[in-house]
């Protein structure tokens, strides 16, 4: 039996993707699985991808042999912007059959793989394919990260509708509390995408999350 594969994206850059994906391993982890998170891609940084070590922290392990290994990120660039930027910089391809192959590697090891994105949704990974792309070939379910900042209802709704027009199932949406946004605002915001969710994602979960003292 292999794992259960979700895809984990966010509305935008630094919406919270990488504690959102720590969290929701903590919690699969409490309710008694074995959980591995990987990073589809990683720029701005050397050696083991900087989110899988936050994952870890969160999760409260070492790095794991796979992260050693560059399992769990295969492609790791240093210049700090959109993958497909970055591996053009190094003289280097993306390609998707490789991150596919580290994938499988974990799901026969782990109950739960949690991949990560870089970005949103359309960030390209070369200069033809998109995350969006990469998740509809597999077929993953996707948790999508978004916030009450002013602008995510916008976001948000431009993702999900991405989504159904690639028939990508939405597993759930994490609400993210951190840093706080208006009040008013994230109030309201929150009210309408539950509401939304119920009218078009019927089976989907809406999770919170609030701030972490470990994230």
């Amino acid at each position: 039996m292999t794992a259960t594969v979700f895809f984990i994206s966010g509305i935008d850059t630094d919406i919270g993707k990488t504690v959102a994906t720590g969290w929701y391993a903590q919690k699969l982890m409490r309710q008694g699985f074995s959980v591995i998170t990987q990073k589809m891609v990683q720029t701005g940084c050397r050696g083991i991808a900087q989110d899988l070590l936050t994952h870890r922290r969160m999760q409260g392990i070492a790095p794991t042999e796979e992260d050693k290994q560059g399992i769990t990120c295969p492609y790791v660039f240093d210049y700090p912007c959109s993958p497909h930027l970055a591996a053009a910089r190094e003289m280097r391809r993306i390609e998707p059959e490789i991150i596919a192959k580290s994938t499988a590697l974990l799901a026969q090891k782990y109950d739960y793989v949690l991949l990560e994105g870089a970005g949103g949704l359309c960030v390209p990974y070369n200069d033809s394919e998109t995350t969006l792309d990469y998740i509809a070939a597999r077929g993953y379910p996707l948790i999508l990260v978004t916030s009450g900042k002013l602008g995510s209802i916008n976001h948000t709704l431009l993702s999900l509708l991405a989504c159904r027009a690639r028939n990508i199932t939405l597993h759930a949406l994490v609400y993210n509390l951190y840093p706080p946004a208006d009040e008013i605002i994230s109030r309201e915001t929150q009210r309408f995408l539950r509401r939304y969710l119920r009218q078009y994602h019927p089976d989907s979960q809406f999770e919170t999350l609030a701030q972490l003292k470990n994230g």
